[in-house]
């Protein structure tokens, strides 16, 4: 067994060519094989957001706080507030993040296969993210 002290970990910068505005990570656990799940907290300053992605074996999401969205590639995005959860199957190419006027903080969980935990694509352009939302 490992426990890892709050505040042992350090908060890294989202990566400027996955995410587009402020967004800070830290990880809760990549485990050590044979397991595959990896997990991490995420907090999207108002307006930040991922890039399309997909997850070879899907994603978790677990809305901490904040206000959200969230779209799956040729569906309306949906808004998300703490509390929901959200599935992500595999290979759904999707993104995340907070909504245009608040932050959100949530805890994303996902397994690799074969040393892939995620496929990064293209930005979400503005047009794409101001769209109409489904509540």
């Amino acid at each position: 067994m490992e426990i890892y002290v709050s505040g042992s970990r350090s908060s890294r910068r989202g990566e400027p060519e996955y995410f587009t505005g402020s967004v800070w990570r830290e990880e809760i656990i990549t485990a050590p094989a044979p397991a595959r799940v990896r997990s991490g907290f995420a907090r999207f300053e108002p307006r930040a957001r991922t890039a399309w992605h997909t997850h070879p074996l899907g994603q978790t999401l677990c809305v901490l706080s904040g206000v959200g969205r969230v779209q799956s590639w040729g569906e309306k995005a949906r808004e998300v507030r703490a509390g929901d959860v959200i599935w992500i199957p595999p290979g759904e190419k999707h993104w995340h993040g907070a909504s245009p006027n608040h932050t959100m903080v949530y805890i994303a969980t996902q397994e690799d296969l074969d040393g892939v935990h995620v496929r990064w694509m293209e930005h979400v352009s503005e047009a794409q993210y101001l769209s109409p939302i489904s509540l």
